[in-house]
């Protein structure tokens, strides 16, 4: 390897008369570590709240760049002042995920997406059986008002709501989901969070919307449905104890007493892989996938 390069270096300072600094096997090896980092870093951001606040960091950057373009001097000296204090509150801020970024880092976790690369994309996030049985458990407790709250994870980490609740980690089934939320029973209280096939923790605690122009009919369960919607792309099922009827909440909306057909297909959605939502865009034009069950 490093006969090669030195081959084409030679080559390049006689025949092209460049200056091309030494390359050696360490040096490659450096830029694909380094690389290795940016790329976990990224994801990290992505997959908690710093992506959110990142972006806000972007136009704070870009109000002082404009503050320096203008020389607009006593805000450039505010922003120096205040920059010590800002790292601080950072840390402070983001303390559980960074905390959980270096528990990652001692496991197999951190380096599971070597695994996941070739796949990514191809498989489904959740096979028919569990969309089906998902489905099913969910109106045979309506039929008996037994309430439930169920969390589908889409794209956004759910880490932070999982570690609030009872890790399971176990295989979704209709019978399971109905014995957790059977009433009296140990986890029937709080949410359960769906990840792929797998049931991974119960009892979960979710945060409340504070929307103020929701009706005032909804209870707990539904506002708490709504509000891990909000700050979250997952899909969340919720089934009455009062009426016995089905709700879903994505996006901070919630669709009320949706029928099982409309379930499925809201539930197929967020079931196929991102590469074929964009095939499908594609496919129609630019048109969007999908619209608002009217309520």
């Amino acid at each position: 390897m490093s006969n090669v390069i030195d081959r084409i270096d030679i080559f390049l300072d006689e025949y092209l008369d460049l200056n091309i600094p030494d390359v050696h096997v360490v040096d490659i090896a450096e830029i694909l570590i380094i690389a290795f980092f940016l790329y976990q870093i990224l994801k990290w951001f992505k997959q908690t709240r710093a992506w959110s606040l990142f972006r806000g960091l972007m136009v704070v950057v870009v109000f002082f760049i404009v503050a320096a373009f203008f020389q607009m001097n006593t805000i450039l000296w505010l922003g120096e002042k205040l920059l010590n204090f800002a790292l601080i509150m950072l840390v402070v801020v983001f303390q559980p995920e960074l905390r959980k970024a270096l528990e990652d880092l001692g496991n197999r976790k951190f380096f599971g997406f070597l695994s996941a690369l070739g796949a990514r994309g191809l498989a489904k996030r959740f096979e028919d059986k569990t969309l089906n049985d998902m489905v099913i458990a969910s109106f045979e407790m309506g039929a008996v008002k037994t309430g439930a709250l169920i969390v589908v994870a889409n794209n956004d980490n759910l880490d932070a709501f999982e570690r609030t609740g009872i890790r399971l980690d176990s295989i979704l089934s209709r019978q399971l989901l109905i014995n957790i939320f059977e009433k009296n029973t140990p986890l029937h209280d709080g949410a359960v969070i769906v990840n792929g096939d797998r049931v991974v923790s119960a009892t979960c605690y979710l945060p409340l919307s504070e929307n103020m122009n929701l009706s005032k009919d909804l209870g707990t369960r539904h506002r708490a449905a709504i509000g891990i919607s909000e700050t979250t792309d997952a899909l969340v099922i919720v089934v009455s104890e009062e009426t016995g009827k089905v709700s879903v909440a994505q996006n901070g909306v919630l669709t009320r007493d949706v029928d099982d057909n409309q379930l499925v297909e809201m539930l197929r959605k967020i079931q196929k892989p991102i590469d074929e939502e964009d095939n499908e865009k594609i496919d129609n034009n630019g048109k969007e996938e999908g619209h608002e069950s009217a309520d």
